[in-house]
């Protein structure tokens, strides 16, 4: 599990069209990495809007912005052109960035347990180190971006 402080991995998979996305493909950046749960659901799709919404403030200051989830590259591919995100989502459905960072864990909806990914994110400086994590307790996701810039 990543903790702050730690180095990620400059490889974090392959976006929607295929792309290799490394933290290094950012030079001078901060990454806010953001692992959410699903394509398209209520709470992921405003996370992403609040993203999108305020993406060049974010720019501004520094950030890019990555999206993480198991959803295959098709799915994002849907996710991505419905909300016009202007942003990379890396498809994970080999888990391994996941359980890398940590986030992948078991969860209760209903009575019903199963594994899913923790809504988490990672401020990643551009030496490649974590330097602060807004954990899945902490994340409001319809004021995100401000949770980031803060």
């Amino acid at each position: 599990m990543i903790q702050i402080g730690d180095k990620a991995p400059d490889l974090l998979g392959c976006d929607e069209n295929g792309r290799q996305v490394r933290l290094s493909d950012f030079p001078g950046r901060t990454v806010a990495l953001y692992f959410y749960p699903k394509d398209s659901t209520p709470g992921c799709t405003a996370q992403a809007c609040n993203l999108r919404d305020n993406y060049e403030a974010l720019l501004a200051a520094g950030y890019q912005v990555i999206g993480v989830s198991v959803d295959p590259a098709k799915s994002h591919v849907r996710f991505r052109e419905k909300n016009a995100l202007p942003f990379p989502l890396v498809s994970d459905t080999d888990h391994k960035l996941v359980e890398e960072f940590g986030v992948w864990a078991e969860k209760s909806m209903c009575g019903r347990k199963y594994m899913g990914t923790l809504r988490t994110t990672f401020i990643i400086n551009p030496q490649g180190i974590v330097e602060r994590i807004i954990g899945p307790k902490e994340v409001k996701t319809k004021d995100h971006a401000a949770q980031i810039l803060g």
